[in-house]
């Protein structure tokens, strides 16, 4: 089963995802420069979100350099290895390498990794588990300190099936450490680009000094403390997201890697599953990326949430509905956007005999818009009970 979640959303004068030089990002489509908005950001977006994380409260990892800090936390807490506590840290900063080569502090007096990890807490347990065995076979802090990390991060090393959380079962793993294994992602999640041209603006701003009068008059100085610009823009992005649940599945219970597990534990995935494309779906309909929020507040919901569930894994992307840039109409530039949208859907669909189990639409502005075949739903509520429904009563490929 194959879950695709097609957004066309609006947003107000924003700067949502910014590039090296901090203008919006951008990218050339049909032709026509875009407003853009990353995969990365968006994933982030909803991974970090009030929502998502209280719904999987226990279930996620964490995305870090600070794995030497965790495993100091872990010795310092236990009076027989608080003494090894440092040196465990020191090496432990070698396991985001290949080459397990210790790093030293940074700037703020604690030690990282090269690499930027996504850490379940399975995986911290298990690190701490094979140093602290080695602090305590070593007896003293000397002997330890001989030690080298490559040849504790190869002791740490992943041969069989270790727990992963929801997120990393969602967006994937790739490291460069073999004390941890890389997982494919069960969802691919595309960059959202505007249907129409974008030509970027700017914000001129000033600061002032409250402070600069003087019993009621105007200091002679008493000019702009500070001026600059931002740049942004306003656009309406389409956005795309696939979910492969039998991948979401077989990550969290590791299928291939160890069938009894995957026996015993499929009930409680698939329980697992529906709860968290409830807070995946609800996340990237009411989560918007967070850049320049405090200056723009561009938080806008979309004008239109299509699912549509396909029995095979063959993933179908609408972006170029929207290759030919799209213009204001009489009815305004979104309503044109769901136009154009409509028309490359049903051809598609038609034209390719596009198979789906079941499709539903939101599109609570816009009552009267419809697509042929599929259903519509009155709220965002509605249309998550009726995925949770469809993904809990299907049957898996084991």
């Amino acid at each position: 089963m194959l879950i695709e979640i097609h957004i066309i959303q609006n947003h107000a004068p924003a700067n949502l995802n910014r590039d090296d030089t901090g203008s919006p990002k951008e990218c050339m489509f049909g032709g026509a420069r875009r407003g853009r908005v990353s995969s990365q950001c968006l994933k982030r977006s909803i991974r970090r979100s009030e929502l998502f994380q209280e719904e999987l409260a226990g279930h996620l990892a964490t995305r870090t350099r600070r794995l030497p800090e965790l495993i100091r936390e872990r010795f310092e807490k236990d009076d027989s290895l608080r003494e090894y506590a440092e040196l465990a840290a020191k090496k432990v900063s070698g396991f985001g390498t290949k080459e397990g080569k210790e790093r030293a502090l940074e700037k703020d007096g604690k030690f990282a990794t090269a690499q930027t990890m996504f850490l379940t807490d399975a995986d911290v347990s298990h690190v701490f588990e094979v140093v602290s065995a080695a602090a305590r076979e070593a007896a003293t802090v000397k002997k330890f300190e001989n030690l080298k990390g490559a040849d504790l991060q190869k002791s740490a090393q992943q041969k069989g099936f270790r727990p992963i959380s929801v997120d990393v079962a969602l967006f994937g793993r790739m490291v460069t450490s073999e004390a941890f294994r890389d997982v494919e992602a069960s969802t691919q999640v595309a960059h959202a680009i505007s249907t129409h041209a974008v030509k970027h603006e700017f914000d001129y701003f000033t600061a002032v000094d409250d402070l600069a009068r003087t019993n009621g008059e105007v200091e002679e100085d008493a000019g702009a403390d500070m001026i600059g610009d931002v740049e942004f823009n306003s656009a309406c992005y389409y956005k795309y997201f696939s979910i492969d649940r039998e991948g979401f599945i077989d990550n969290l219970i590791g299928r291939v890697l160890q069938q009894e597990i995957a026996d015993r534990d499929e009930a409680a995935a698939i329980e697992l599953v529906g709860t968290a494309l409830d807070a995946l779906l609800r996340s990237a309909v009411m989560v918007s990326p967070s850049g320049k929020q405090n200056s723009f507040a561009s938080h806008q919901l979309p004008a239109l949430v299509l699912i549509e569930v396909r029995p095979h894994r063959s993933p179908v992307s609408y972006a170029n509905a929207f290759v030919k840039p799209v213009s204001r109409g009489s009815d305004g530039l979104v309503a044109s956007s769901l136009d154009a949208f409509r028309t490359h859907v049903e051809a598609l669909t038609d034209g390719f005999s596009l198979k789906a189990d079941s499709r539903w639409l939101l599109a609570p502005e816009f009552p009267d818009f419809g697509i042929e075949s599929v259903n519509r739903v009155a709220s965002l509520n509605a249309l998550c009970e009726q995925l949770a429904n469809c993904v809990k009563g299907a049957t898996t490929n084991g």
